[in-house]
């Protein structure tokens, strides 16, 4: 509805500046004339932006006074400024650039500077998130926002804390403006820590104050069998030191942290200088040669932790549980699931200053990428990543690590602000995270309580796996194509073995997410956790085929029974002793009848191998005399093929032989066709010159008997002499004859 932005006072300026959008501010002296040079320019690029955008991520303002336009390096009327909080800002280069609405726009658009992203998934498929995920850790930023409200107080605090975790240089310009954003001093908060517990030594008093900080040991740790808590302090002497309450003055994460290492790091060398239930020892930095660490570590008992806050229960149990269960193998109260991230400290809360998460982006090798999503559109995404859905105010946020394949989520109870994002910022970003992976897991499970095997999921891991009786649980996936395989199996071991004191479960590892200690590397996979000795845990071996029998042998090898507990003074009485051995007969007849049951199906399986193998024998001898025959066949094929060769040629040959006399034949009958028809007409010749020569010869018949005696005539058909010529008056006739014969024709 306000394509641009009055800024008519200093106070204005800095609400503009301040705001997490990008901001592009224009210089017009409207005295002169209503509409000084290049301000339609200047709100046309308004209107462009708009176009583009209409969400408005870059705000366009306006500045006519010129003291208040000085304060941004504007001189001149119709200079253009684009805020940057980190980078420099700039001036838009009015020689260099044309000043046009599309070149002003597109020059904020590739030089603006981005502290807080809008996202705004359409509902269908999309890359959107996918693509931001890709670019490193992100954090996701749920809130209902109201683009019509005057002000957004939670929009502002985390600008807030965004300007200060990349504010890494410590520019004035930015401490100015997050000085305006607080509008008022920060607020001094009071040590919330509790005082020493009642019991424990006050030591003395350190005169060189140094930071301290408690820290839970993880399960894992070597010294966590017999101490769970340690009070790691800075020491700068290499004297021992004693730490003093839990409100000591502390330290940045970042010292702890590095404490934190170097303690892990030199854990083995840990002894005990000081008597009673605290140890304490010194050991040298990690990073510095001249940075000594003070380490004193105690065991806190249940109630104890209690008084420290509620929040260690959970961290806590997994250094007291096992040892419970030494006792009982019964269901106890609900507890989180053990985890070995925990590590967090007693109070992350007293040990937030703002020095410490001011440039914490430039600190760290997990840099956040920011983002906003309205909750009152899209809070579809807030449940699926762990917020909950009976929310009565629809703020959430959460951190999700694509390359780490984790996420972690800010506890709901907290109130979304300053404060709480700041810590939950600062724990992601130190070297050993106290935050707890959030874990995902299907609704229900899918077989009832009363089936032979249970499905475990991710709420229900504590209760089923770790607080029950001696547990087989197998690891599968919808996916996995050999775990369907493997359910008559595990089906056939729950009817074996009692109930009462064996649990055959199966997790879902595709829909139900677990800590990283009880998650296996391939599918399937089996894991045997003993009674007594949940730590103790077991895999199935990958070399050994998973069968009934293997499967027995398997758990009866580590399942052994806890000894007994020692006998009480009051002997056990007869009835006692009756019913205990009423019952173990009962369990040896359970016993020997699924033996017997065992031994016919055995039996009953070798005589089904001897038929299979006297079948298979028989296949096999089949098999060799079909290969002799296949053999025999194939050389008599190759004989025949060769001689197929063979008579194919021969048959090319008689071919070509053929046609070569059959066009030679041809040749003569045309030959002789041509002969023939020249034969005829010189027979018609011949016959039409002799009657012609017969009617001469009697034409001349009456001639003078002198001539005729002097001169013979020849005989019809007489040979003639080369070179002799002929009577005159024949060679005269013949002429007239050609002639005739000429005209005939």
């Amino acid at each position: 509805m306000t394509p641009l932005v009055y800024v008519p006072s200093q106070s204005e300026l800095l609400d503009f500046l301040s705001n997490y959008e990008p901001g592009v501010l224009g210089y017009f002296e409207f005295s002169g004339s209503p509409q000084p040079p290049g301000y339609l320019t200047f709100f046309s690029s308004a209107l462009h932006s708009l176009k583009k955008d209409y969400l408005g991520t870059v705000r366009f303002g306006v500045i006519t006074n010129k003291h208040l336009a000085k304060l941004v390096s504007l001189v001149h009327s119709g200079s253009v400024y684009l805020h940057r909080h980190f980078n420099t800002s700039l001036v838009f280069p009015r020689e260099v650039i044309n000043y046009t609405a599309e070149n002003i726009y597109k020059w904020a658009l590739e030089n603006r500077e981005t502290l807080l992203r809008w996202l705004r998934p359409h509902g269908g498929k999309s890359l959107l998130l996918n693509n931001e995920l890709k670019k490193g850790p992100a954090l996701f930023l749920f809130i209902p926002f109201n683009p019509l409200a005057e002000s957004h107080p939670l929009i502002d605090e985390i600008t807030e804390v965004a300007l200060e975790y990349n504010n890494c240089h410590r520019d004035q310009v930015v401490e100015r403006l997050l000085q305006h954003l607080r509008r008022v001093d920060a607020p001094v908060f009071s040590s919330l820590a509790p005082e020493s517990p009642v019991g424990l030594p006050e030591p003395p008093l350190i005169a060189a104050s140094p930071c301290c900080n408690t820290v839970v040991l993880p399960q894992w740790r070597s010294l966590s069998r017999t101490r769970n808590v340690c009070e790691l302090c800075v020491n700068q002497t290499a004297r021992v030191i004693r730490p003093g309450s839990i409100s000591t003055p502390r330290c940045s994460f970042f010292e702890m942290a590095a404490a934190l290492d170097s303690f892990y790091l030199k854990e083995q060398t840990f002894h005990q200088v000081a008597s009673g239930s605290t140890e304490c020892s010194n050991f040298l930095s990690s990073y510095s040669p001249f940075r000594y660490y003070t380490a004193c570590c105690r065991t806190v008992s249940r109630a104890m932790t209690g008084l420290l806050g509620s929040e260690r229960d959970a961290s806590e149990s997994p250094a007291t549980a096992f040892s419970s269960l030494e006792e009982s193998c019964e269901v106890g109260p609900a507890s989180s699931v053990p985890h070995i991230e925990e590590n967090r400290d007693l109070f992350p809360e007293a040990d937030v200053r703002s020095t410490d998460f001011t440039g914490l982006s430039c600190r760290t090798n997990k840099t956040l990428n920011i983002y906003l999503l309205d909750s009152n559109l899209f809070w579809l995404y807030a449940e699926r990543l762990g917020a909950p859905s009976a929310a009565r105010v629809k703020e959430f946020a959460t951190i999700v690590d694509v390359k780490e394949e984790s996420h972690y989520i800010l506890d709901p109870k907290q109130a979304l602000m300053k404060l709480t994002l700041e810590s939950f910022i600062q724990n992601f970003s130190v070297l050993h995270s106290p935050l707890k992976r959030h874990l995902i897991g299907s609704g229900s499970a899918q077989f009832p309580s009363q089936h032979l095997i249970t499905e475990v999921t991710t709420d229900t891991f504590w209760e089923v796996v770790l607080q029950k009786q001696d547990v087989l649980l197998l690891y599968y996936a919808q996916w996995c194509g050999f775990c369907p395989a493997l359910n008559h199996v595990f089906i056939q071991l729950a009817r074996l073995l009692p109930a009462d004191t064996f649990t055959v479960a199966r997790i879902d590892v595709s829909q139900n997410d677990l800590p990283w200690e009880f998650m296996v590397d391939r599918l399937p996979t089996v894991l045997f956790f003993p009674c007594k000795r949940k730590d103790l845990s077991v895999k199935y071996p990958e070399d050994l085929p998973i069968t009934l029998p293997d499967l027995l042998r398997f758990v009866l090898r580590h399942s052994d029974p806890a000894p007994a507990p020692p006998s009480s003074a009051t002997p056990p009485t007869g009835e006692c002793l009756q019913s205990e051995a009423v019952l173990q007969q009962g369990h040896i007849s359970h016993l020997e009848r699924e033996i017997r049951k065992l031994r016919a199906e055995i039996s009953a399986l070798q005589r089904a191998q001897g038929q299979v193998e006297a079948r298979l024998s028989s296949a096999r001898r089949d098999e060799h005399r079909l290969l002799r025959q296949k053999q025999t066949l194939e050389r008599q094929h190759g004989l025949l093929q060769l001689h197929s060769e063979q008579l194919q040629a021969l048959y090319e040959q008689k071919t070509q032989e053929l046609e070569e006399v059959a066009r030679k034949l041809q040749e003569l009958a045309d030959a002789s066709e041509s002969l023939l028809t020249e034969n005829t007409w010189l027979k018609i010749l011949v016959a039409t010159m002799e009657r012609k020569l017969e009617g001469k010869d009697r034409a001349e018949s009456p001639t003078p008997p002198e001539e005729a005696r002097a001169v013979p005539p020849e005989p019809p058909g007489a040979p003639r002499l080369p070179g002799s010529t002929p009577p005159s008056n024949g060679s005269a006739t013949l002429a007239s004859d050609r002639s005739n014969e000429n005209r005939t024709d």
